[in-house]
């Protein structure tokens, strides 16, 4: 049992609904669900009763939850001491992020940290999520900002929020004056994307497939500047995170359905080695301006 079993816990019993509990944590409602799944099991019985849409507390749903607030008070407050204790702390940090991320996210949260620890050295890099994988792997790294990996390998990943990826074109193209598209309507659609080995491109592709749609990809990046760079220059399109565009002129993003892609990003760090005070001062860090910033929606 972790403390974000708890917490998963507690937003249901506040809620009772899975959705608006979802939403609350900043994870997917199946991601939700199977915690809590875990949970119960752990404890060998069930802590909600589902009957139809209603969701109530069990007996020992109720019991628990008597016994865990006070718990979890008492951790929240000894956190909140350690952050507010006077911290000397020096050295140097290696963190990494998507593109997405990297943008308006990372330096956000940069700018909290070294107001916090400014004898701390941070030394930021945007790589690919393998790249993020294989450098926390090989302990170069101590943090990263990305996707689920495909293969964990050894590798702890906490979601951050549910994220929202949208077509792009230049102000001047035709779909640039619609306010929705769906993904069918993308078919024979002239397109830029991440080539097919990036887990976000492998997403779409299932998402095309899902509505029938066969664009026609015409130049495959390995990076999202430059796709960018190509939509506002050109009659291409693409689908990227919101996030990525930044302040980015020139460029309109619109919403996609049936179905929207949506991709859950996180915090990823080795659960071999051993995290540092400021590592995991940057990882709070980052969770607060998301949850402050309601970062996703």
């Amino acid at each position: 049992m972790e403390l974000r079993h708890i917490r998963y816990f507690l937003a249901i019993a506040e809620t009772l609904n899975f959705t608006r509990a979802a939403e609350k944590v900043h994870v997917t409602q199946s991601t939700l669900s199977h915690q809590i799944r875990q949970l119960e099991e752990e404890l060998g019985q069930p802590l909600f009763a589902r009957i139809g849409k209603r969701v109530t507390l069990t007996e020992a749903g109720q019991s628990f939850h008597e016994h865990v607030v006070p718990i979890l008070r008492q951790v929240d407050q000894a956190v909140g001491a350690l952050k507010e204790a006077p911290d000397d702390l020096s050295g140097e940090l290696r963190i990494a992020a998507t593109h997405s991320f990297n943008v308006q996210l990372i330096p956000l949260c940069l700018s909290r940290f070294m107001q916090r620890l400014p004898r701390v050295k941070v030394v930021v890099e945007e790589l690919s999520g393998d790249q993020i994988s294989e450098g926390l792997v090989d302990g170069y790294l101590d943090l990263g900002i990305s996707y689920r990996p495909a293969i964990p390998r050894g590798l702890r990943f906490e979601p951050l929020y549910n994220e929202e990826l949208k077509l792009i074109v230049a102000n001047d193209h035709p779909l640039a004056r619609r306010k929705r598209l769906r993904m069918v309507e993308l078919n024979g659609a002239r397109m830029t994307l991440l080539a097919p080995h990036f887990s976000t491109r492998q997403m779409l592709d299932e998402c095309f497939a899902a509505a029938g749609a066969r664009p026609q990809i015409v130049a495959e990046l390995n990076a999202i500047s430059p796709m960018i760079e190509l939509v506002r220059r050109t009659d291409l399109c693409s689908i990227v995170a919101e996030n990525a565009l930044g302040n980015e002129p020139g460029v309109k993003a619109i919403p996609l359905e049936s179905p929207t892609p949506v991709r859950t990003p996180g915090l990823l760090w080795s659960q071999q080695a051993q995290r540092s005070p400021a590592s995991r001062f940057m990882a709070e860090t980052i969770r607060q301006v998301v949850k402050q910033a309601s970062w996703g929606r």
